[in-house]
Parts: structure tokens; C-alpha cells; sequence
């Protein structure tokens, strides 16, 4: 039988720390899963900040990322790369997943445009997005990143991840709605279940 954690344990905030130097990108991301939802976000592009931002606000996640990338080339590198160490910190700061609800999901409207996001933390790195965006370019990002953001997270946090554009006519409200399901969908699976105290949520013991 596994023994139950802790109360006091079971309060402790879920926080990471990661550094990823490469030739390309220079970044820092430290988050607290039990957050309130505050934000430090300097990426150099404009509209990933305020993508980023949509998760921390959503997601009750306190998010600082700084980022040095080589964005005289383009906004690939660093965008991908942001991807994977925000999803490196998720995955050390969630730990074993003891207590975890695990699965999360959430629809999000902004005007014309609507988003639907399903997570799971089965510690199987897959990633489903269906968005047909109506702009090549919101602001100075690429929409194409936005996949690229989501495969690096997903790839490093170890999650099952299906993202679904369902309506949108404004590429900028498809990518908000995009972001801000996401956020809430991770709230709610990070959540700890209190019925789950001390028990991995899988029928293998593991995840």
C-alpha cells in the first residue's frame, strides 16, 4: 500500500528552475505551479509575451522567462525553445504526479473565434493541433511557431496534448483563445485531488 503524503507536503508549491544555453537561444524559466498567475516575460516578440502571458494568467501559474535569441534570423529558435524549457520546468516541477488530477480540458471564446484544449500528463509526449490560421504573421510572430512551441513543450513536459482551433476569422483571437484554453486545461489537471493524496492517477502505478 502506498503511503499517503503529508499535509504540510501536500501545500508545498510545485516550483522549477531550468537554464538552456545553446548557439541559439540563451534562456531562464522559472515557474510555481501554485501560483497566482503573475508574469516576467521578455522573449523579444511582442505577441509570444502576451501568448505567455495567457498561460501564467489561466493557468494561476507565476511564469518569468527571459530569452536571448537569435531573432536577427527569424523567431524559430527561440519560440521552440522557449517551448522546451517551459515544458522542462513543468515536468521537474510537477514531480511524480502523486495527488495529480492529470487530465484537464477547456473550450475558451473571444468574440468570433473559439478554442477547445485536452491535456493529460501520461508522461507520453504527443501533441494534435488543428489551426487554420487566417494570417501567416500576428505582430512579429510566425503563426507557424505557435505549432513549433507547443511540439517543444509537449516533447519535455512529457504530456498527451490535442489543441483544436474550432472557429476564428482574427488569427489574432484564434491564437488568444489557442493559449488561454491551454492554461486553464493545465489548471485544472495540475490540480491536486485530495481523494488522489499519495496515489499515482494510473492503473500502471507509474506515469
Amino acid at each position: 500500500m502506498t503511503a499517503p503524503i503529508s499535509l504540510a507536503a501536500a501545500h508545498e508549491p510545485r516550483t522549477a528552475e531550468v537554464s538552456r544555453d545553446t548557439a541559439e537561444t540563451k534562456i531562464k524559466v522559472r515557474l510555481n505551479l501554485d501560483g497566482t498567475g503573475e508574469s516576467k516575460l521578455a522573449t523579444g516578440i511582442g505577441f509570444f509575451d502576451h501568448m505567455l502571458d495567457q498561460i501564467a494568467r489561466h493557468g494561476l501559474i507565476d511564469l518569468d522567462v527571459q530569452c536571448e535569441g537569435d531573432l536577427h534570423i527569424d523567431g524559430h529558435h527561440t519560440v521552440e525553445d522557449v517551448g522546451i524549457a517551459i515544458g522542462q520546468a513543468v515536468r521537474q516541477a510537477v514531480g511524480d504526479k502523486r495527488g495529480l488530477t492529470r487530465y484537464g480540458h477547456s473550450y475558451v471564446p473571444l468574440d468570433e473565434a473559439l478554442s477547445r484544449v485536452v491535456v493529460d500528463f501520461s508522461g507520453r509526449p504527443g501533441l494534435v493541433l488543428d489551426a487554420k490560421f487566417t494570417s501567416g504573421m500576428i505582430g512579429q510572430l510566425d503563426t507557424q511557431l505557435i505549432h513549433e512551441f507547443f511540439q517543444g513543450f509537449v516533447n519535455h513536459a512529457l504530456v498527451t496534448l490535442h489543441i483544436d482551433n474550432l472557429k476564428g476569422a482574427n488569427a489574432h483571437h484564434q491564437a488568444e483563445t489557442m493559449f488561454k484554453a491551454f492554461g486553464r486545461a493545465l489548471r485544472m489537471a495540475l490540480e491536486r485531488d485530495p481523494r488522489m493524496a499519495g496515489t499515482i492517477p494510473s492503473t500502471k502505478g507509474t506515469l
